[in-house]
């Protein structure tokens, strides 16, 4: 289908202002000249697009102090403290719901168990506390909401904002993106958590050196988040990195997905405290106990010396690096991240991890890749913030933002 020569010529301009933009957010503050140097946009052009973008109050102009005495240069800088955005991570038990500014800087956060959920049907608790979250702390005389951000695991349609299927909440098809936009009037971003996160270790995080990363996050379940050439890898239908669900044990335990013996029930929270567990019971020596027992308590344990907690920890990270050797093998990352409690154990198991990595990828590739801990460890809205940051300074959001202004 081809577009109109006018439609053409708007979507050029919106590139443009998106790209102004984005300049004077990386500048912080710009002056007009350097503007159009670093933009290679005629002075006439930078001009109409500072004024649109002054106009829809998303830049603002601040003086400079003459070094010669003389009048004080003008130079432009982004308007923070006015625009807001909600990011929230619905997780398998818990919700998190963020407020940050358009810098992407977190206000104020707020966390509930789902297990409150009357019925246990949580997109209406999910929609009611958004709902709540705002009025109690968005003051609107001083502030304006511009996008909401809903990162979860399972399978997300990026693009049509769709839970496709996410079995711990039993949701199935469920179009979030469209009932928090009729909601609440605001343009909203749905996507899979670790994917968006691996984005947010990209741009603020402990892949800003690089362009091509992967991010394993162990949680309640195995995910992956896989950065290429600087961009989320996916497909047509954004379900791509699972992971979790790479079969290490052919004689392994049953797991959720139908299969057996997935890394997911060997190496994910859940998993390691049943092998602990059952260790336990069994009669093995350990410090550790059933009653409270964590990940995080297990890694202590490690930590300390305890030869059960060791031993657990030591064939997770063996397989986990059997797993890393196979995305090692597939899109020869500079970077692997790892997001997770057993990070606290990282002196343990890294070393494994990468010993087990070097055994199973090709002897090419290992030289090539860097395995470290992910900066993001817990904190949840900094996916939400990654794709809001994106749909901002790649045009999407900027120019709903503009479009709203100039229709007001």
């Amino acid at each position: 289908m081809k577009h109109s020569p006018v439609a053409n010529i708007e979507f050029i301009k919106q590139v443009n202002t998106a790209s102004v933009y984005r300049l004077i957010d990386e500048q912080k503050q710009i002056s007009r000249v350097a503007l159009a140097k670093l933009s290679e946009l005629a002075p006439a052009s930078i001009t109409k697009m500072a004024r649109q973008l002054m106009a829809a109050g998303l830049i603002k102009e601040i003086a400079q102090q003459a070094s010669t005495g003389g009048r004080p240069a003008i130079s432009l800088t982004c308007e923070i403290e006015k625009f807001v955005f909600v990011s929230s991570k619905l997780g398998r038990n818990n919700l998190t719901i963020a407020l940050h500014d358009i810098a992407g800087t977190k206000l104020t956060t707020y966390r509930v168990a789902l297990d409150t959920a009357p019925d246990n049907n949580v997109i209406p608790f999910l929609l009611a506390q958004i709902a709540d979250f705002i009025d109690a702390n968005i003051n609107t005389d001083l502030q304006r909401l511009i996008a909401i951000a809903v990162t979860s695991p399972g399978l997300i349609d990026r693009e049509s904002g769709t839970i496709v299927y996410l079995p711990k909440h039993n949701l199935k098809d469920i179009p979030l993106g469209s009932l928090l936009t009729k909601k609440f009037s605001v343009p909203a971003y749905i996507a899979n958590h670790t994917q968006s996160l691996s984005l947010a270790e990209l741009y603020f995080g402990a892949a800003q050196d690089c362009q091509d990363s992967v991010l394993l996050s162990v949680h309640d379940g195995v995910g992956s988040g896989i950065i290429n050439n600087g961009k989320i890898f996916t497909n047509h239908n954004n379900q791509v990195g699972e992971i979790g669900h790479i079969r290490i044990d052919p004689l392994g335990l049953p797991c959720h997905c139908g299969s057996h013996g997935c890394l997911e029930t060997i190496a994910s929270n859940e998993a390691i405290l049943k092998q602990i567990t059952g260790l336990i019971n069994q009669g093995h020596e350990t410090s550790l106990t059933i009653e409270g027992l964590t990940i995080e308590g297990i890694c202590s344990a490690a930590n300390s010396g305890d030869e059960l907690a060791i031993q657990v920890l030591q064939r997770v990270s063996k397989l986990l690096g059997q797993a890393i050797a196979i995305i090692v093998n597939l899109f020869n990352p500079q970077k692997l991240l790892i997001k997770g409690e057993i990070v606290a154990a990282k002196e343990l198991i890294f070393p494994i991890i990468e010993h087990s990595v070097q055994q199973h990828a090709l002897g090419s590739f290992v030289p090539n890749v860097v395995i470290n801990e992910a900066q993001f460890q817990n904190e949840p809205s900094m996916a939400g913030v990654a794709l809001v940051r994106k749909a901002l300074l790649e045009g999407s959001l900027l120019n709903h933002i503009i479009h709203e202004y100039d229709n007001s």
